[in-house]
């Protein structure tokens, strides 16, 4: 490391241009633009830039919050170092947050989808939060496989409309540079972009926020990137799933048009968090032979909002309606889609 540094004594390392653009004082800084962005995090993923200035690089920008060309720049380049095939996809849905309150109600919501003959690809990353439960973990402990591979994908679609990539299987380097939330202490810029990778060019995608200030900015963004459908919301615990305590704003886009949506709160009081979340039970729930209220209202809203997103239904009351039926009917043989 200190070899890497000291060959730069005599003249400035080509990343370091960046650094500057973003971190040179109040009166001095400001954003990259979209090719700067491009050109910054290109350098990332090949491994071109020092760790010293790749920590600098990350939280200058998690400071400052990134602005909506270098969320695109970043994706963009993310994209065109990708080497997948197309596969038909109907919806990609990004999940990195993890639950720790609530049972992650939205993977039921996407299976249903899926027995239905919706076809669904996740992805996300495991781990890099303490005391939280991931996608991962509970989709191994119902029995689904986690693929490794883009023909792992699509043997999943084929089989069961549904598939999930760990961020480690699309991008080796963003999978480490996310696992740095508990180096640094904070999440990165990697948090927000990898919900925006859509890897296999979904006809639509679903990205939840925790924080309410970036619901704009992925919706900017994904238009920015030439998506075409999008649904962006303030998730339960930072998931793509509807809380029904909540009112729920969406922001979107429609067949290239941007909008915006509110849906109501949907209960009197605030629901108890679970004393701990038991997998079992989770399960029950999924083969119907317990029930769950909060539970239930969060998968078949969060189904709607899906439905809509895709262009499945003509407006939101319709995705509920169509989305209770689904949830009622998902033990029956799997069929086409409605």
């Amino acid at each position: 490391m200190n070899t890497k540094r000291n060959m730069y004594k005599d003249f400035e390392h080509p990343f370091a241009q960046f650094v500057r653009i973003i971190g040179k004082g109040k009166n001095g800084a400001r954003s990259l633009t979209y090719d700067e962005a491009y050109q910054a995090f290109s350098m990332i993923l090949k491994d071109e830039v020092l760790d010293v200035q790749l920590g600098a690089f990350l939280m200058l920008l998690r400071v400052k919050e990134e602005s909506v060309d270098e969320l695109a720049g970043f994706v963009q380049a993310v994209r065109d170092q990708l080497n997948f095939k197309p596969l038909h996809v109907d919806l990609d849905w990004s999940s990195y947050a993890g639950k720790r309150k609530h049972y992650p109600w939205f993977l039921l919501a996407a299976l249903t989808l899926a027995h239905h003959g919706y076809k669904v690809v996740m992805h996300g990353a495991s781990g890099h939060t303490i005391n939280r439960l991931y996608t991962e973990q509970v989709l191994e402990y119902l029995g689904y496989p986690i693929c490794e591979n883009a023909e792992d994908v699509e043997r999943q679609l084929q089989q069961r409309n549904f598939a999930y990539l760990p961020l480690q299987a699309i991008s080796p380097i963003l999978s480490e540079l996310i696992s740095l939330r508990n180096v640094m202490g904070l999440r990165s810029p990697i948090h927000t972009l990898a919900r925006l990778i859509n890897p296999f060019n979904a006809k639509a995608t679903m990205q939840a926020i925790f924080h309410p200030a970036y619901r704009s900015s992925h919706q900017q963004a994904a238009f920015k990137l030439g998506y075409q459908n999008s649904a962006v919301i303030k998730g339960e615990g930072g998931e793509f799933e509807r809380n029904p305590d909540a009112k729920t704003l969406i922001f979107g886009i429609k067949n290239g048009e941007l909008y915006e949506h509110e849906l109501p709160k949907l209960t009197d009081s605030r629901s108890p968090a679970e004393e701990e979340l038991n997998l079992a039970d989770f399960k029950a729930v999924w083969e119907g032979k317990q029930t769950h209220e909060y539970g239930e209202i969060a998968v078949v809203e969060t189904m709607g909002i899906a439905l809509y997103a895709m262009g499945a239904v003509p407006n939101f009351e319709s995705g509920m309606q169509m989305a209770q039926k689904l949830w009622l009917s998902r033990n029956a043989a799997p069929a086409g889609i409605q």
